[in-house]
């Protein structure tokens, strides 16, 4: 009977699996996303992201595994909210209190997420190394999750937002090279370019306290790896992650929800868990034999009234992060705009969409490429359209074909 029963449940979370993901895995990722120079240095630069998640993201630190008490759930004259217990006390939080009434804030928000979309106008994205890519498909899709969640703030429990067909995870609302992407899309991206690496799923915030952190920081191709590590550390050893319950090893239904990166569910999870689990858990996951996905928590990673306890500090960082931010998105049009530096030998394949901003290149490129730019047009002032980067090589190698020309070889 009892066997009956666990593979009852083992059918059904690999169906629940199937279900989860049906759209994801029927997105075909183009070539342009897949493409990668392994030997470019060129780097995206993401001042703006930074002075968002360092103004409102409040780092709670490791869990104690400690469970709140029940009086914590009320905060000055809130009403007294249901709250997890064991989840409680965990997991980062975001000030989405102050984005509620706040249009500027938001529109700054949507404003970053704009500009991280429009990068690979401007540098294609096989341009870069693969790590530099990762870096930045995790920040898109967060900034992407931060800017869908303040739209429907104060909603408080998300998993009606986070499953089905209507789920924000599945709504198209980028646009990134000319290719309508969801958040579902950038994992599925990411599960091609690197196969299924459970470690990203630690990269991925979902906006709830039952899944990984949102950090302080944006990724870049520095700390990728390690705030990855650091993330699922976290996570695994904390009550949003796993539970030893009299014997009964649970995990975070997370975990559930992207079964297809553990095929053998009990066996692949349970041999990326022994990778992170520290304490007496340890203990009990070696011995455990099936891994129940029965821990979640839908409950949104506000802060509910703690920024009245912070006064002037948040404040003057508050004004400081729209400075951050207006100084990072303004191009030389006013308009927005990242940060990419690197070397001219990778350059030379890139298409330039618009007139570069210096916040987005180095001025040595800056510099090479408007005297390239200078040296089309006048070759060619009856042209129309955009001057690409690769006309731009091809105006500089016509040059020293007529240099070679006016001084010949002895």
């Amino acid at each position: 009977m009892n066997r009956s029963i666990t593979a009852l449940a083992a059918v059904s979370a690999s169906l629940f699996a199937c279900v989860a993901f049906a759209s994801t895995n029927s997105y075909q990722v183009p070539e342009k996303f897949q493409r990668f120079d392994a030997a470019s240095n060129f780097q995206i630069k993401y001042g703006d992201v930074d002075a968002i998640l360092n103004t409102m993201v409040v780092d709670v630190g490791r869990s104690s595994r400690e469970k709140a008490d029940e009086s914590t759930a009320k905060t000055g004259t809130r009403m007294k909210t249901k709250v997890k217990r064991d989840t409680a006390k965990e997991g980062n939080r975001f000030f989405f209190e102050e984005f509620q009434k706040n249009e500027d804030y938001r529109a700054m928000l949507r404003s970053v997420r704009q500009s991280l979309e429009i990068i690979p106008e401007q540098v294609p994205l096989e341009s870069f190394n693969r790590k530099e890519q990762l870096a930045y498909w995790l920040n898109l899709y967060n900034i992407t999750m931060l800017d869908q969640l303040v739209q429907i703030y104060p909603e408080r429990d998300l998993k009606k937002e986070l499953n089905g067909k209507k789920s924000i995870l599945e709504q198209k609302v980028l646009n990134v090279s000319g290719e309508s992407l969801s958040l579902n899309d950038i994992q599925t991206i990411l599960a091609t370019n690197y196969g299924r690496d459970p470690l990203h799923l630690y990269g991925l915030y979902q906006g709830i306290v039952g899944g990984p952190n949102i950090r302080q920081k944006a990724y870049t191709a520095e700390n990728v790896q390690r705030y990855l590590q650091d993330n699922a550390e976290e996570f695994v050893n904390s009550n949003r992650g796993t539970q030893d319950n009299d014997g009964k090893f649970e995990v975070s239904t997370y975990y559930e929800r992207n079964a297809n990166y553990f095929p053998d569910w009990d066996e692949d999870l349970k041999q990326h868990l022994m990778r992170y689990i520290e304490g007496p858990e340890r203990a009990g996951l070696q011995a455990a034999n099936t891994l129940r996905a029965d821990i979640n928590d839908w409950t949104v990673t506000d802060v509910y009234g703690t920024m009245n306890t912070i006064g002037g500090s948040f404040t003057d960082s508050k004004a400081a992060m729209m400075d951050a931010v207006q100084t990072q998105q303004q191009g030389p049009d006013g308009g927005a705009s990242g940060q990419v530096s690197g070397n001219m030998s990778v350059a030379s394949s890139m298409v330039i969409s618009k007139t570069p901003s210096p916040n987005r290149f180095s001025p040595e490129v800056l510099t090479h490429l408007d005297a390239l730019k200078e040296q089309v047009e006048m070759r060619n002032l009856s042209k129309e359209g955009t001057v690409t980067i690769e006309e731009m090589g091809q105006a500089e190698d016509a040059q020293s074909a007529e240099s070679t020309e006016e001084d010949p070889e002895d």
